[in-house]
């Protein structure tokens, strides 16, 4: 057995590994080392503001909130406003396309350019288009016989012709009422003619475009256009109706306190012509013909008005047929309630007045003597 050799001191703390030296800030003692650690971090925690962050976000959904609603909003105007030029596009009555050149075609005049397609029932009656889906057509033509009765002889057997339609609307959200029609006695027609022509050019027959827009003008200004339909009814006297269809189920109250509104407005102020016991003992007898019950739509009521003012009510009930209601003699009512639809600052229908203005215009382009054969 060989003995232990033993190497020399120097040599064995040579081969002993040293320890390896740390930086500064590993050697540190552990506390030390803890310290440095937390002084080190402290900017970055300060930058996780926790409320901070919840402010920020708060704000961003708040924001984010705001610009959904006014897209929800600005979808909702813009979907509403092409509904509506939607719907009046469907509403607004086309033109009547022949098929010839525009130098053949006899309806490439100014007149005929804005005529309405007249159609024909299964019996041959002629019909108009409203535009309206409840009320679709009115007759061009009505033929009035109420029968033998007193008081009825003044309207029986007269034909009366269309010269404009519309939709009584109320309410801002425009509510349809009723249809309503304007008709004049054919044999009268012409003396219509003459009188609105001779108001723009006192020797012509007829009128040219330039005469016609002033015509327009008249008839549509609020002063004016009350001016001249006064002085048509009053000394022209021409026999005329009002076709009122329903469109939705009413009342006779309920058209009566309409018809007593437009009245009273235009009659107020003016005690001279319309504050004797005369006028007010017809505006009682007047409410008195609408003491009755309710009014399905579809149901045709008819003003008359003779030569004389005389204003006579006709109601269609589905089941007798047309029944006379009564009756007013005075004929300053029944003039106010002409102008109700005819002029003024405000009628009972403004889409009636611009389309009965329309078939004027029509009638003032033909010589007098001559009747339409289409209804503007």
């Amino acid at each position: 057995m060989k003995p232990i050799r033993y190497l020399p001191k120097n040599t064995l703390r040579s081969l002993t590994p040293r320890p390896c030296y740390l930086s500064g800030f590993q050697r540190t003692n552990p506390r030390q080392w803890r310290s440095i650690r937390t002084q080190s971090r402290t900017p970055q925690l300060e930058d996780l503001n926790v409320n901070r962050m919840r402010a920020n976000a708060a704000a961003h959904n708040a924001k984010r909130q705001f610009f959904l609603l006014c897209g929800a909003i600005s979808g909702t105007i813009i979907t509403g406003y092409f509904s509506y030029l939607f719907y009046k596009e469907l509403r607004t009555p086309k033109k009547l396309d022949s098929g010839l050149p525009d130098k053949l075609d006899p309806f490439s005049t100014e007149a005929g350019s804005k005529r309405k397609t007249v159609i024909h029932s299964g019996d041959g009656t002629e019909l108009v288009p409203t535009g309206n889906s409840t009320i679709p057509t009115f007759p061009r033509v009505l033929d009035l016989t109420l029968g033998a009765e007193e008081g009825r002889e003044k309207i029986n057997g007269v034909e009366y012709t269309l010269v404009g339609l519309g939709v009584r609307t109320v309410s801002f959200i425009s509510i349809q009422v009723y249809m309503v029609g304007y008709y004049i006695a054919t044999q009268d027609i012409a003396a219509i003619q003459s009188r609105l022509t001779k108001a723009i050019n006192p020797i012509a027959t007829t009128l040219v475009p330039n005469e016609k827009d002033e015509l327009r003008k008249i008839l549509l200004d609020p002063e004016r256009g009350e001016k001249l339909w006064t002085e048509i009814l009053q000394e022209v006297k021409p026999r005329s109706l009002f076709r009122i269809v329903p469109t939705r189920d009413t009342d006779f109250h309920h058209l009566r306190d309409g018809f007593v509104r437009a009245i009273t407005a235009r009659s107020q102020g003016n005690n001279s012509d319309y504050g004797d016991e005369a006028f007010g003992e017809a505006m009682k007898q007047f409410r008195s013909l609408f003491n009755r019950g309710k009014v399905p739509k579809k149901r045709e009521m008819l003003l008359v008005r003779d030569a004389a003012g005389q204003l006579t009510i006709t109601f269609d009930d589905g089941k007798t047929g047309i029944i006379a209601l009564g009756s007013v003699a005075e004929e300053r009512l029944s003039r106010l309630l002409w102008l109700n639809y005819l002029a003024g600052s405000k009628v009972a229908s403004e889409p009636a007045r611009k389309n009965i203005v329309e078939g004027i215009m029509e009638f003032v382009e033909r010589p007098v003597g001559t009747v339409a054969t289409q209804v503007v």
